[in-house]
């Protein structure tokens, strides 16, 4: 029977639990993104964390133990992960199928009866997605309210226990797949945030001070002298949460400078702008 997960931590299914935090922990450094800049380091190390979430719980490595791959439909567990999208939080999702109660997998690899598992789609604000905060859906008649992590992103699944369908006395439960909604206000580049804002002629020559919102707060924002338009201006850690790392990204203002109509401006101050410039 095969065991990949094993493969991921690279040791041998009679490792020891200390043989098996000690591989971790020696390919956790190796793969993290801090010290790693290969693009393929990411997912390497997603899978490697979702791996020991297994492995390093007894009641989870006893079920996969049992069963072994086929709790990922036969494939191997890199492919398995690599199915389940960028944006899927691996080790929720192993968590889901490991974790609980005396219910079995449902919805996984077939054990445990008839597939309870029920999918659906939801449309999340994007401030919500980057925020947090809570969400109404409606399943199977009831309306509800689901908890949205700051940070989730577009395609990002989420499990709710016990809201599937029901079948003599179980209930699975509802996989919901999240879309984020376009902001005409922030553009996400990964972790970071990126918004213009206005500065007038008059600012962007002399200097300033101009209140702007963020998704936390209102901030005021000092313009120094000369200001360019598409100046960026780097407000540090006001983000996305990263959901993995719980580090936050920063969020980049950037500079339009508005130019009055020449038409409304004074006589004077024109003939002297035409003169000078």
């Amino acid at each position: 029977m095969a065991k990949s997960l094993y493969t991921t931590l690279a040791v041998s299914e009679s490792a020891s639990s200390d043989e098996i935090k000690k591989s971790y922990r020696k390919l956790a450094r190796k793969y993290h993104p801090d010290i790693n800049k290969e693009e393929s380091a990411v997912d390497k190390f997603k899978e490697i964390n979702a791996a020991y979430e297994v492995l390093s719980n007894a009641e989870k490595k006893a079920q996969y133990d049992q069963h072994g791959d086929a709790m990922f439909g036969g494939q191997n567990f890199h492919d398995f992960a690599q199915g389940q999208g960028g944006g899927s939080d691996l080790d929720d999702i192993l968590r889901q199928m490991f974790g609980g109660g005396g219910g079995g997998q449902r919805g996984f690899g077939g054990f445990g009866g008839p597939d309870l598992d029920m999918q659906m789609r939801v449309t999340i604000p994007f401030l919500v997605s980057i925020m947090g905060g809570k969400h109404n859906v409606s399943a199977n008649g009831e309306s509800f309210d689901i908890k949205i992590p700051a940070g989730i992103k577009s395609a990002e699944t989420m499990r709710v226990r016990g809201k599937g369908r029901q079948h003599q006395g179980q209930a699975g439960d509802l996989l919901i797949q999240v879309e984020v909604e376009g902001s005409d206000e922030y553009e996400r580049k990964g972790d970071n945030l990126y918004k213009t804002f206005e500065v007038s002629l008059k600012e962007a020559l002399f200097g300033g001070k101009i209140a702007i919102e963020t998704p936390e707060k209102e901030v005021s924002l000092k313009v120094p002298e000369n200001t360019k338009n598409g100046q960026k201006f780097r407000l540090k850690g006001k983000g996305v949460t990263d959901r993995k790392t719980a580090m936050k990204g920063d969020l980049y203002l950037v500079a339009n400078v508005v130019l009055p109509d020449v038409n409304s401006l004074d006589e004077e101050i024109r003939a002297i702008l035409e003169e000078k410039l």
